[in-house]
């Protein structure tokens, strides 16, 4: 529960870095992630309540399953989430990279992010208003966003963001080995980017052959 509460405050910023959903049914939405939006529309979706213990986790749940309105914890969409099956954090938050150096450097960052979280001073509980206002704006503008600070006091660019979450994971990073796998961040431009490019230039079956292409290279 710690490492949740350390990692949420972020996961905005991470949505902005991987948006690479600009497309909904061959059309443009005008988001940089039409999926974090779609996902938005579910129940117990984006951030979870505050909860102060996992035993509070626990029962939360198990009170929705005796209502009928889950059959079981995976049914709580939320962006971050406990997952006992295999005693880990799991992160839903940013898009699904096409190139698979990112998905390596985003698992390499929130890894390192949920080391300090634990490691370091219990967080504070991440304030679930400004979550929201960040993941709109994250999933609307991408790497454009303007998100509110963590701390609340101001706004700020993803690029400065991204500065000062690596910096804040450095030595994390350092002692897990995994420097090489976030040097391939740009902090300024999603794969989103690309598709958009493409696809205004020469057409949506341009985009997916673009996608594919990438995609077998990577692999």
């Amino acid at each position: 529960m710690r490492a949740l509460e350390g990692v949420l405050p972020w996961l905005p910023l991470l949505l902005a870095l991987s948006a690479n959903s600009l497309y909904l049914v061959g059309e443009e939405t005008g988001l940089a992630s039409a999926r974090a939006e779609v996902l938005a529309q579910l129940p117990r979706a984006a951030a979870p309540p505050v909860f102060v213990s996992y035993a509070n986790w626990e029962a939360f749940v198990e009170r929705y399953v005796r209502l009928g309105l889950a059959d079981g914890y995976t049914r709580f969409w939320w962006d971050a989430r406990p997952h006992p099956k295999f005693g880990t954090l799991e992160i839903r938050a940013p898009d699904q990279p096409t190139a698979v150096e990112l998905s390596g450097a985003f698992t390499a960052l929130l890894q390192a992010l949920c080391k300090t979280s634990v490691e370091g001073p219990p967080p504070a509980p991440a304030d679930r208003g400004d979550y929201a206002q960040n993941r709109w704006a994250a999933l609307r503008f991408g790497p454009r966003a303007e998100l509110v600070h963590p701390k609340g006091d101001r706004l700020a660019t993803v690029p400065d963001l991204t500065t000062e979450l690596l910096e804040l994971v450095e030595p994390a990073v350092r002692e897990l080995g995994t420097e090489e796998l976030l040097s391939v961040f740009s902090p300024s431009r999603c794969e989103g980017d690309r598709q958009l490019e493409i696809g205004r230039t020469h057409g949506l079956k341009a985009v997916a052959a673009d996608v594919a292409e990438r995609t077998l290279r990577s692999a």
